[in-house]
């Protein structure tokens, strides 16, 4: 592990956080936002926001990660391209593909996938997920915005924090809610048990989901879910936080006999919309992803009765 410390000078004065530390350590500023969000960061020894303004005479301190050999490999995997120019692309990711590169997960990731012809890593700002504006879990599908260079990732983060860009999804979940339209806002967190979970806590980040009821089929109802924030699991931990967890959730669900009445074998979770003015034309763009075979079977059994 390398640390740096060091005495804020007039050079480093009203420095955002986030941009001090790329500047000093001579990293990434998406690099040095990961090493905020996992506390490697203090500013007299307390952890600060991204956002934290310096002041001369602060001592930063920084822990740096030995680096690792590592690079990435293109990987010829089909992709669903629904749109792209010279600064984006928007996909329809399937189910099963992990969005980027980690354990266990080297070479088979819708990053390998787009440096295959859609980005080029040289003109983005992160080694690890080039072009990865927003992610989607293994096991839910749909509409993704990828950014070909680091200042249109940048306008497009910046569209998401500030709602321009709207993101919807589907989501079959037990049970009818008890209104029409719906808000949960809640704050999400690691969960201090299962670290690999999210949970609501009231000492995480604050998370705000809308939903609407589209249908009502008695033990399951088709939600229509907006995303107001982008936390981790965001839609999943919400939903069973009311008491309503996605069908075929096995980490915040409960599998059992609507699920194999229905035959589905992952959560019932898609990516449908995306709607956003254009980073640099301002030109209005709206997309649609119509729900994947697997989800369609499953809402054509309870639609018919069939299960």
């Amino acid at each position: 592990m390398k640390k740096i410390v060091h005495s804020v000078g007039e050079e480093h004065a009203d420095f955002r956080l986030d941009r001090a530390v790329a500047s000093l350590a001579g990293i990434t500023r998406s690099h040095a936002q990961r090493l905020l969000e996992e506390g490697k960061v203090r500013v007299d020894g307390v952890p600060r926001p991204k956002n934290h303004r310096l002041r001369p005479g602060s001592i930063l301190e920084i822990e740096l990660p030995e680096e690792e050999e590592f690079s990435l490999i293109p990987r010829e995997i089909p992709l669903n391209i629904l749109y792209q120019d010279e600064h984006l692309a928007v996909i329809s990711k399937p189910a099963g593909l992990v969005v980027h590169p980690a354990s266990g997960h080297w070479d088979d990731t819708l990053v390998n996938a787009l440096l295959v012809g859609v980005v080029d890593p040289e003109a983005c700002d992160d080694k690890l997920r080039p072009g990865i504006v927003h992610r989607l879990d293994r096991d839910t599908s749909g509409l993704m915005v990828v950014a070909k260079s680091w200042r249109a990732k940048e306008v497009l983060q910046r569209m998401i924090r500030e709602r321009i860009l709207k993101r919807y999804y589907l989501c079959l979940v037990h049970g009818v809610p008890a209104t029409r339209l719906g808000r949960v806002e809640a704050p999400i967190g690691r969960d201090p048990v299962h670290r690999r979970r999210m949970a609501v806590r009231g000492e995480g980040k604050p998370a705000v989901t809308l939903f609407r009821l589209l249908r009502d089929y008695g033990e399951a109802s088709l939600l229509e879910v907006e995303l107001i924030t982008g936390r981790t699991h965001q839609v999943r931990v919400h939903m069973s936080y009311i008491g309503h967890p996605v069908v075929g959730d096995p980490e915040y669900g409960r599998w059992g006999e609507l699920e194999r009445r229905l035959g589905i074998h992952r959560q019932f979770l898609h990516a449908h919309r995306l709607e956003f003015p254009h980073p640099f034309s301002g030109e209005a763009l709206s997309f649609r992803d119509p729900l994947p075979q697997d989800l369609e079977d499953a809402l054509q059994k309870i639609e018919e009765g069939r299960i």
